[in-house]
């Protein structure tokens, strides 16, 4: 077998953003948009709701109790989410200027070398202000 002196792979980068006033009011904003889309989503599950109970009971008051449960389950899952959404806009509201907040990961490709530190390749961020590049770290 050959001697292999560097390897191509793809490695996690973590995209890390600085807290601006600019940054509070993007994140408020998408947070309160996936509140309205969960409002909407829970006011057409009651709509439909009431439709199927109606038709369900005309055909099958056994199946009532399945669809009522099925009913409950998604309201359910909505409601969940919208409150998770709600605590978000409030951590949201306190978060301090300046400070830095993950927004998440992307995939680099890189190549590594035979005595490379593997952990510092992995440890790598972009920090982002405003949407720009402000800064590579690892």
């Amino acid at each position: 077998m050959a001697n292999i002196e560097s390897l191509t792979i793809k490695c996690p980068v973590t995209i890390k953003a600085k807290v601006t006033e600019d940054l509070k009011a993007q994140v408020a904003a998408e947070i309160q948009e996936a509140i309205k889309k969960a409002d909407l989503e829970l006011q057409q599950i009651d709509f439909h709701a009431k439709r199927m109970m109606s038709e369900q009971a005309k055909q099958d008051a056994q199946g009532l109790v399945g669809l009522r449960q099925q009913i409950d389950a998604e309201r359910q899952k909505r409601l969940e989410f919208k409150n998770h959404m709600l605590d978000k806009l409030k951590d949201t509201a306190q978060l301090e200027i300046g400070a830095e907040i993950v927004q998440g990961t992307m995939d680099r490709v890189v190549t590594i070398n035979i005595g490379d530190d593997l952990h510092k390749l992995m440890a790598t961020e972009i920090l982002l202000e405003d949407g720009k590049v402000i800064a590579f770290r690892s």
